[in-house]
């Protein structure tokens, strides 16, 4: 069986001038998505007050897992504005997978601070449209770090599938679970704990502000991975 992957190229087609544009606005992107990652994550871990309930760590450990540790982990493969394009790819790819480890201990962590609060407070588990997406997230989350394992194991798992197809299929997942991430974060904030907290004009920035990251991060795995001839076997 034989798999052929060819990614394609970024700014292919563009003039010089547009080329250089498209660099740095794509630059400029990159640069702000790391910062709404980090700025979002501190902003909900202030508003979040932790330790004052065993919910209060439930918001934390998520925007830590997802806004900030799962975007890094995607955005350091970026060569334009991303402040580990002076690390080998070697580097990057540990680096990555520190990114990963942190992203599921954090995400378990949040789960048990939330099934916690609600025993306590006695109130049903998934009847919410965000514990609901919140429960397929985290699901795809170990989907994906199980076929990150596979690539990096072929010979020892000997899955069904080619290497360049097994890295094909960990970055769709990789897509898959960060659109399902930003569908939960979203989601949270229409809850009655986040609009009671942030209000007006505040509350429609903070709702843009995952979507800008959903669409850079998006944008970084298509251009990183989108084939451009089918595979063929």
């Amino acid at each position: 069986m034989r798999s052929d992957v060819e990614s394609s190229p970024v700014g292919e087609g563009l003039g010089q001038r547009d080329f250089w544009l498209y660099v740095w606005l794509r630059r400029a992107a990159v640069i702000a998505a790391h910062v709404t990652g980090l700025g979002l994550t501190l902003i909900i871990s202030l508003l979040s007050r932790p330790g004052t309930s065993l919910f209060s760590w439930h918001p934390v450990c998520m925007s830590v897992a997802y806004c900030l540790c799962m975007t890094e982990g995607i955005l350091l493969f970026s060569d334009e504005g991303s402040p580990f394009c002076f690390k080998s790819r070697k580097d990057k790819f540990c680096l990555r997978w520190f990114f990963q480890a942190l992203v599921l201990i954090a995400a378990a962590t949040g789960l048990g601070f939330m099934v916690a609060s609600k025993n306590v407070s006695e109130l049903p588990h998934l009847v919410t449209w965000h514990s609901l997406l919140g429960i397929c997230t985290l699901a795809a989350t170990v989907l994906q770090a199980a076929c990150g394992i596979c690539v990096i194991f072929p010979k020892l798992l000997r899955p069904s599938s080619s290497p360049p197809r097994l890295k094909l299929y960990h970055a769709t997942c990789g897509l898959v679970v960060y659109l399902l991430a930003t569908a939960t974060v979203v989601s949270a904030m229409f809850s009655y704990w986040f609009q009671a907290m942030v209000k007006g004009v505040a509350w429609w920035a903070f709702l843009l502000l995952p979507l800008f990251l959903a669409l850079v991060v998006m944008n970084q795995i298509t251009n990183a991975y989108l084939p451009r001839k089918k595979i063929t076997s």
